[in-house]
């Protein structure tokens, strides 16, 4: 049985952030109270993280949309506590490390087994979610610039009742806008190969998306 489906059961029953570099700060930054939305703004297409790639091509079934669900997941209260509860118990389940201790590389991305970075926790949590009926359209993976102004990968809901956050850093779901990071870059619900930056501004070159992690 898989960990993904044992992890299953567990539910049933009870860290991009290669050379985002010297970017400057002009994507979505926390808005101000009087202008908050409930859902991010997307723009123009842009290149998607190189560890991104080369999972999608490990791991093809991981990566394809299904039917396409144009519509926002609706969020029920229970959907909401579903969110919630994914998170933490993928928090509590995964150990935090670096790719490189794992498997001696800068930057891999994988469905973790004990132990994982950024990514490897929202890649979980989007493949839990997905067996609990979620659609691909509503489960993106994302980019952005934390607290500390360093790459991080964290998991976007995007449901009817606004874009929520799922992140390895807090256990506490939160909407986008709550988060305090600048939003970088994030999959399109319409294709999830397919990744759309949240920077009006985005003028970066292909070496600056290289992957996830933070040099």
């Amino acid at each position: 049985m898989s960990l993904a489906s044992r992890f299953f059961l567990i539910v049933l029953c009870s860290g991009a952030l290669a050379t985002l570099g010297s970017v400057d700060g002009h994507a979505h930054r926390q808005p101000s109270e009087s202008r908050v939305s409930p859902f991010m703004r997307v723009y123009g297409p842009t290149l998607p993280p190189f560890g991104f790639v080369s999972f999608c091509e490990r791991h093809r079934s991981e990566c394809s949309q299904g039917p396409l669900e144009e519509a926002r997941f609706e969020m029920t209260p229970e959907r909401l506590g579903e969110l919630d509860h994914v998170n933490r118990s993928v928090n509590r389940l995964i150990e935090p490390t670096t790719d490189q201790d794992i498997y001696g590389v800068p930057e891999y991305w994988a469905i973790p087994v004990n132990r994982g970075d950024c990514e490897d926790y929202a890649l979980l949590k989007r493949q839990v979610l997905m067996m609990r009926g979620w659609p691909a359209s509503a489960l993106l993976m994302t980019v952005v610039r934390d607290e500390k102004g360093e790459g991080h990968a964290i998991l976007t809901a995007r449901t009817a009742k606004g874009d929520f956050i799922l992140d390895n850093k807090v256990d506490d779901l939160k909407p986008w806008h709550a988060t305090g990071y600048t939003y970088i870059m994030r999959q399109s619900y319409i294709d999830p190969k397919v990744w759309v930056s949240l920077d009006s501004r985005d003028r970066r070159s292909p070496d600056l998306l290289s992957g996830v992690r933070n040099d």
